[in-house]
């Protein structure tokens, strides 16, 4: 195989190589039926997984096809548990047992799939249940200085406890493991009255004034998420609300949506659009900033303030006219993503989903949030990352400073992607280049394609509505068109999931309504 060819020979981007086993890479590693023709060696996760449990299974002596049902094996069961505030996600995954020359397989995977479910839904610890090795060598990961360093640091400010380290515990029994929870959370969906409404981006600030239902104004306003000055952020919002304001002849309500995770009580738990505010200063002067600047911009009224990605979901719920499972996926700076159950209520979940894994490959990007910790995660394939990572391959005219991986590309600022990405939209509009620079859509489809079959382990999906400047104009329908093909062709119990794109309406204001009619107005 490529990948063991390259541990081998010592690639130069070996980083990433060296950490993963060559019993991981002997079961984890599948190239995709549906190719992506701009990154040949995308490994997808959902396959790994798919190709793993079939190993495993016959590792146990289980038998394939009808008897399978009958001559089970022995099998062997790791089992976690990942408490929060407001529910409990449990999983068990079969794994080798003790002593196959194979464990390290198990091991890696279930590393991955514990990152996957702390970012669907938030963790304040991790406790396992199975195999010693296993368990102690997870334990070792998922702490301060492992492999999963990153979550163990940010889960407790994530989760609002930034003075409870992240714990992790290895029980002695499955009994002891905390069982199962969500709490759906009901949110208002009408926007009646006079109201207010923010989406913050990464890369702008979007306003609306909303009278019954209809936006009498809107507007977007650039601002630098990278400055560390809360001030000037507090600023920058109120400002362009006092402006929507003016158009409203009072304020009943405030709404809004940001990335990130936020509290019961609209607190900026933990935003990365705030990523260079100091620590101290961000528990002082940012958890608190979505209630100041509603007092600021409109006084004591109703505010509620949840997830972009949750915003995405309930306005697809109101523009699919309250259909439900519905998963919303926002490709613009990066992933934001939302989902809403059967009766059009969010789960209570995190949905951080950019920061899941989606490819395996060992030599996939890293990304500038987890500063080098990880590879393949989803901020590098479902936003204009994905896009601009692929624009010198696919023969887009850029500057040397728009190509990747050049340092100018490898920050968490987003200028630079924002401006490539329209070089590559432009260069869909020449003829003699449109050919080759729809191979960079066809490979983003492959992506989306793999990743909403990922997904539909944890979320039923009947309904996807794609956001984001990634998906406009004929590009866009290439890419959802490769991603449909993919569910067809690898994952036929999928393909009857029927895709949505925004219109012009709900593009320019459909989310701002959906942020708007958060807050209850008696």
């Amino acid at each position: 195989a490529f990948w063991l060819h390259t541990l081998v020979r010592g690639h130069p981007r070996a980083r990433g190589t060296m950490a993963m086993p060559v019993a991981a890479m002997k079961h984890l590693l599948v190239r995709p039926a549906v190719a992506a023709p701009l990154d040949p060696n995308f490994a997808p996760m959902v396959l790994a997984k798919r190709k793993y449990l079939k190993a495993v299974s016959a590792a146990s002596g289980a038998w394939e096809g009808i008897l399978g049902s009958v001559l089970k094996g022995s099998p062997v069961y790791l089992e976690w548990a990942l408490p929060r505030a407001d529910g409990c996600a449990r999983y068990k995954l079969p794994v080798f047992p003790e002593g196959h020359e194979d464990i390290d397989a198990s091991i890696y995977l279930a590393g991955a799939l514990i990152q996957e479910m702390i970012w669907q839904r938030s963790a304040k610890s991790l406790l396992l249940y199975g195999p010693a090795k296993i368990c102690e060598a997870l334990a070792k990961d998922f702490s301060v200085g492992g492999k999963y360093s990153f979550e163990v640091t940010s889960m407790p400010n994530v989760c609002g406890t930034p003075d409870s380290p992240f714990e992790v515990k290895i029980v002695s029994t499955a009994a002891e493991l905390p069982e199962g929870k969500d709490t759906p959370q009901v949110c208002g969906k009408t926007a009646n009255g006079c109201r207010l409404a923010f989406d913050l981006g990464k890369s702008d600030i979007k306003t609306v004034a909303v009278k019954d239902g209809e936006v009498v104004y809107s507007k977007e306003t650039e601002w630098d998420v990278t400055n560390p000055d809360p001030d000037y952020h507090f600023k920058a919002v109120t400002d362009a609300l006092k402006i929507a304001k003016e158009k409203l002849p009072k304020v009943d309500a405030v709404g809004g949506s940001a990335t990130g995770t936020l509290g019961a009580n609209n607190e900026a738990t933990w935003c990365d659009i705030f990523p260079n505010v100091p620590p101290p200063v961000y528990k002082q002067k940012v958890v608190d900033i979505f209630q100041r600047i509603s007092k600021e911009v409109a006084g004591d009224v109703p505010l509620k303030v949840i997830n972009d990605g949750e915003v995405t979901a309930l306005a697809a719920v109101q523009k699919l006219e309250g259909k439900g499972n519905i998963m919303g996926i926002s490709m613009g700076s990066s992933e934001g993503a939302g989902y809403a159950n059967a009766e059009g209520n969010l789960m209570g979940w995190i949905n951080e989903l950019c920061y899941v894994r989606l490819d395996l490959n060992p030599e996939a990007p890293t990304d500038p949030w987890t500063k080098g910790a990880h590879i393949g995660m989803s901020h590098m394939y479902l936003g204009q990352r994905g896009a601009t990572k692929l624009a010198a391959k696919a023969g887009v005219k850029v500057p040397p400073n728009y190509v990747y991986p050049h340092p100018d590309m490898c920050t968490i600022k987003h200028e630079n992607h924002a401006q490539c990405l329209k070089l590559i939209q432009k260069a869909m509009e020449d003829k003699d280049l449109r050919p080759q620079v729809e191979q960079l859509y066809v490979t983003m489809g492959v992506y989306l394609g793999y990743a909403l079959a990922q997904y539909c382990e944890f979320y039923p999906i009947d309904h996807v509505m794609i956001l984001g400047r990634v998906s406009k104009g004929a590009g866009g329908d290439i890419m959802l068109n490769t991603a449909k093909k993919v569910l067809e062709v690898e994952f036929p119990e999928y393909a009857g999931m029927q895709f949505h794109t925004a219109d012009d309406h709900f593009k320019a204001v459909g989310q701002c309504i959906a942020a708007a009619a958060l807050p209850t107005i008696s």
